[in-house]
């Protein structure tokens, strides 16, 4: 019988350096040729997200799924040079892809190809998870980060859009950290939003919530869900960022197509956005070794 516990408050920075020591090993595959193709089959007749371990749980489950812990979003969307080759492109992943060793306070990461046409054409994004904004604001500064964006992405890349929020998620190791069988694969699926400036108080938070309750009730499809309001200074088009992890591709096209999510998104959040962004990546970590 699987048990999984919830970590207490005063545990959080030792799960924190553990996580991180077994990080290399349990989360990455050795540093070959990256496949942009690969693609989890998630299996619908299980459940993807908490029910996995609600079952084994038993009466407090739900007292236990309640509880939550901020966290920290970090997401970048970049527009790489037409001409970017494998060689190049595979470098700069595994460069990114790998700094999470070489700085603490990420305790979640993944990034990929963009597998859908948008129409501000980013083709990268890479996303990361922090403990606390602090933890965030290190990163901005930090000199080895700044070398890997100098050396080995802004040659690639003409544009980096960044969007900062925090949110939260079940108060459990497995969730705060995204580890566990279903985190190793799948697909993220980020929307950029910018809501009317009048509709900030209100109606955005009454779109938002509808979305945020939404993905609970697909729990076959969904592993995980967070949603935030814009606090990096530096972006001024957007002012909302979501991020849902998916099963799968086929998760995801089920969800977008579903009929809960079209008359949603039509009521709630088309009346009230001035422009939105969504891109999507197939999960694939790559290198083990530090660059």
């Amino acid at each position: 019988m699987l048990v999984v516990q919830t970590q207490n408050l005063y545990s959080f920075d030792s799960s924190f350096k553990q996580c991180q020591l077994q990080s290399p090993n349990s989360s990455c595959r050795n540093s070959g040729r990256r496949s942009f193709n690969s693609i989890d089959m998630c299996s619908y007749g299980k459940t993807c997200r908490g029910g996995l371990f609600v079952a084994s749980l038993g009466q407090n489950a739900s007292e236990d799924m309640e509880r939550k812990r901020k966290v920290v979003e970090h997401i970048c969307l970049l527009k790489a040079r037409k001409d970017l080759s494998d060689d190049e492109e595979k470098d700069m992943l595994d460069y990114l892809y790998t700094f999470q060793y070489q700085m603490g306070g990420i305790i979640a990461i993944s990034l990929g190809r963009t597998s859908n046409q948008n129409p501000e054409n980013f083709t990268h994004a890479v996303y990361m998870r922090f403990q606390r904004k602090p933890d965030l604001a290190k990163l901005y500064e930090n000199p080895h980060y700044l070398q890997i964006l100098k050396e080995h992405v802004t040659p690639h890349c003409h544009e980096l859009l960044y969007v900062d929020f925090e949110s939260e998620v079940e108060d459990d190791i497995l969730p705060i950290f995204r580890k566990g069988e279903e985190f190793n694969y799948g697909v993220e699926f980020v929307i950029l939003i910018s809501f009317l400036e009048s509709a900030l108080s209100g109606p955005a938070e009454d779109a938002l919530a509808s979305l945020a309750k939404l993905t609970t009730e697909f729990p076959t499809l969904i592993v995980q869900s967070t949603q935030g309001r814009n606090f990096n200074p530096s972006n001024k088009e957007y002012t909302h960022g979501i991020l849902v992890r998916f099963c799968s591709i086929e998760a995801l096209q089920m969800f977008l197509g579903s009929s809960e999510y079209k008359d949603m998104w039509k009521s709630k959040f088309q009346p009230v956005i001035r422009r939105t962004l969504s891109i999507h990546f197939v999960v694939d970590p790559v290198g083990t070794q530090l660059m």
